[in-house]
């Protein structure tokens, strides 16, 4: 695989980066209530999941993976080329969910696109290949977010300065469908994946690898759940749910919710507070790159501690910083106040390193290994109903006070933090998590990746 394409779908990429803080910043400039602004989040959360799906049964037809790929980047670009003209919050939440369907959906077929052709034991650097340059991408549209209204205001006016960096996003896009068409893979029909066994593997794949920039904002991915969901089966379910995986699965409901519910009112918040644009998406970039920095470090640490003490303490230390942090910066002047919240949600998003990379070692240490697959589905959809959920119980929450609705995030996510600490099954080693269905043995084609090989894999495609 050539990395030409690739650079195509950077490119496109700093579109969905930039977009996906600009918009929330745009309803924020057209006076959306924190209720309008948590639907906003909520839409864009849950619509991803039956899109995933949907994208990714009609590229099982390999002529179809190209014409999705390309009419995404156009959708996307005609999409931010002509929000800014729009006025209507309610017309903007329509767009923005439109616009995040199809982004979402995109995501399964470009995994398709990398592992296709290519012999099994050359996915894991190829996925990783993809996401490094998406996730060079969605860093680069919010440091051109961060840099933008600096220079924009000298070159366009204030006036015009979201409307100008809208249509800079679109241009990305737009730049990048040309680029895609000359340049994208064009695979042979029998290249696809289409066996259980290979579906598998891509799952385990995407499911044990660490996070990217995008993670430490977006918890849920639709490419992880399209691939767990091919060889789901409710049916195989019953009866192999042991307490303990019951227990962390609520837990997970519990601070996938809180978290969601903390991101929804965050941009007006910020803005209310009188941030500009520039610095509202310098303090998302600090949050994410404080995450991704700490995926391998994270994979480390899982590998040699107590995984329940690391989760459950990480979860603390992110329930207790999403009020402290609304608290500190709303009591400071704006440049303090900008100070604080700067290093506040940096620590947020190393909290979330060690909570996703912990997170998927727990559930598979836990899940049988006969329904491991079907348990990681479950896992990654529960983070898409909670998305929603969170978005809008957090935009609620805000119309009685943000320090409310961030005591509210808070209070879920250490919620979900007890009932992890609660687990100590998972402190007395592998064996001790073992049920009679893992007792059997493992099978090869749904064994888990270890913690210590897990730290060099890459990102998933998200």
């Amino acid at each position: 695989m050539t990395d030409r394409w690739l650079y195509s779908w950077a490119l496109g990429s700093v579109a969905f980066g930039g977009a996906s803080l600009l918009i929330p910043l745009y309803i924020v400039q057209l006076g959306a209530s924190p209720v309008e602004l948590g639907l906003l989040a909520a839409s864009a959360a849950v619509i991803g999941a039956p899109g995933a799906i949907l994208f990714g049964k009609l590229a099982n037809r390999v002529g179809h993976r190209r014409p999705l790929v390309l009419t995404t980047l156009a959708i996307v670009a005609v999409a931010l080329a002509v929000v800014p003209l729009v006025s209507s919050i309610t017309a903007v939440i329509v767009a923005n969910a439109a616009l995040w369907l199809f982004v979402a959906s995109i995501a399964p077929v470009m995994t398709m696109l990398v592992v296709d052709d290519a012999p099994e034991s050359a996915w894991s650097e190829r996925i990783g290949q993809l996401n490094k340059y998406q996730g060079y991408g969605w860093a680069g549209g919010l440091v051109l977010g961060t840099v933008w209204p600096f220079v924009g205001t000298q070159l366009v006016g204030a006036a015009a300065v979201t409307r100008v960096l809208f249509w800079l996003l679109a241009a990305c896009a737009a730049a990048s469908v040309v680029g895609a068409a000359r340049s994208l893979p064009r695979p042979a029909p029998a290249d696809h994946v289409t066996s259980d066994r290979q579906v598998r593997k891509v799952a385990r794949l995407l499911s044990s690898s660490r996070r990217g920039v995008k993670g430490a904002t977006f918890a849920f991915s639709p490419n992880r759940l399209y691939w767990t969901m091919q060889s789901f089966h409710p049916q195989r379910l019953r009866g192999r749910l042991n307490p303990a995986l019951v227990t962390y699965l609520a837990a997970a409901t519990l601070f996938f919710t809180g978290s969601a519910a903390f991101w929804a009112p965050l941009p007006l918040f910020f803005t209310e507070l009188r941030f500009d644009s520039g610095q509202v998406f310098a303090l998302y970039l600090a949050s994410s790159l404080g995450s991704a920095v700490l995926y391998e470090r994270a994979g480390r640490f899982a590998s040699k501690l107590d995984i329940r003490l690391l989760q459950s303490g990480a979860l603390a230390a992110r329930g207790l910083l999403f009020p402290a942090v609304a608290l500190i910066t709303g009591i400071g002047a704006v440049t303090v106040g900008f100070g604080v919240s700067g290093v506040g949600l940096a620590a947020i998003g190393a909290t979330w390193a060690f909570i996703a990379v912990v997170g998927t070692a727990i559930v598979t240490r836990l899940a049988p290994p006969a329904i491991r697959g079907e348990i990681l589905g479950v896992h990654t959809a529960l983070g898409a109903v909670a998305g929603g959920i969170g978005g809008v119980l957090g935009g609620w929450a805000a119309t009685v006070g943000y320090l409310f609705a961030f005591g509210v995030a808070g209070g879920l996510v250490l919620l979900g933090a007890g009932l992890v600490v609660s687990l100590r099954v998972l402190s007395g080693g592998e064996d001790a998590a073992r049920t009679p269905d893992n007792a059997a043995g493992d099978r090869p084609d749904a064994v888990a990746v270890p913690a210590s090989e897990r730290e060099h894999r890459s990102v998933d495609a998200e």
